[in-house]
């Protein structure tokens, strides 16, 4: 015979009560954490909401950028020319600066022209981005870049206003010359955004008559101040914003500048419905009081009932 050994030694009722239950201990530990855990997180359920209404609009400036931008006949110290007067509102109107409201709640874009016309900010609500693009903006230099093309610009602020999903969109358009470059004709471009349901507002930027403008004479290098005739066709700026149900201003100094911006800035608006709670049923206290309840739990029975001696 070989002798072996073999389970049937062992009584069927052997196993205590105590034995099957060793596992409770760990499981009362894993709730334990896991209800900590869950109260870590913040959990909390809304009850009580309000509905918040915003109002904002598409804008797309289009600002001229031409030599003849130069002119310093809208600021009485002499020393800012038409550009910078315009940079400097076009600021005040967008962070809501120096009696203007603000347009956080809108999506504003900019394109700038001389002979040609570029997307210098497509439409966004990144105001910040789009301040620090308008503080860059620079007259052209080359004359191979100068000129008037409205009718270019135009066109390329419609066709990047479409882009935005607000139902109000609105195109103010900045100039102080003739429509002298460009392939699109001005009106079509009008009509174009009358048709896409775009209004413009045109403003004609300049002093009646004459403007000094820095020029610098080539002979001895020195800049020098040189009358200028300031030449804007009103007409045309009219019936751009004629057609497309907007309106013309018509700007001669700073002041009068900034209450066209001024005016502007009360235009229509859409309204945007936002949903937000204000009161809240809180989690935290029912989760951590339920995670140290299966802690101690675990902690006195693997101490007690289910203590293990070596």
């Amino acid at each position: 015979r070989v002798v072996f050994s073999s389970l049937k030694l062992i009584p069927k009722h052997s196993v205590s009560k105590r034995q099957r239950f060793l596992w409770l201990p760990s499981l009362c530990f894993t709730l334990g954490m896991g209800f900590l855990i869950l109260a870590s997180t913040g959990p909390r359920v809304g009850n009580k909401q309000m509905q918040i209404k915003k109002e904002g609009i598409s804008i797309m400036m289009v600002v001229d950028t031409s030599s003849s931008m130069r002119a310093l006949d809208l600021a009485e110290d002499d020393e800012s020319n038409r550009l910078d007067i315009v940079k400097q509102l076009f600021s005040s109107f967008v962070r809501g600066t120096d009696g203007f409201f603000g347009r956080q709640n809108d999506a504003i874009g900019l394109v700038r022209f001389a002979g040609f016309a570029d997307t210098s900010c497509p439409i966004s609500l990144d105001h910040s981005s789009l301040l620090s693009i308008v503080s860059s903006l620079d007259i052209v230099q080359s004359r191979e870049e100068d000129g008037t093309a409205i009718g270019d610009a135009l066109a390329l602020a419609i066709s990047r206003i479409q882009e935005s999903s607000t139902s109000s969109k609105i195109v103010v358009m900045l100039t102080d010359g003739e429509n002298n470059a460009g392939e699109e004709s001005p009106l079509v471009a009008a009509d174009l955004a009358a048709s896409q349901g775009v209004k413009i507002y045109t403003i004609g930027v300049g002093s009646e008559g004459m403007a000094p403008v820095p020029m610098v004479d080539p002979r001895t290098g020195q800049q020098q101040l040189r009358a200028m005739r300031v030449s804007i066709d009103e007409q045309l700026l009219q019936e751009i914003a004629k057609r497309s149900s907007g309106r013309y201003f018509r700007a001669t100094d700073q002041e009068s500048l900034k209450e066209i911006i001024q005016e502007i800035d009360r235009l229509e608006k859409t309204v945007i419905e936002e949903t937000r709670y204000r009161q809240y049923t809180e989690y935290f206290a029912f989760l951590s009081g339920g995670g140290l309840f299966f802690l101690c739990l675990a902690l006195l029975l693997d101490s007690t009932v289910f203590r293990r001696f070596p």
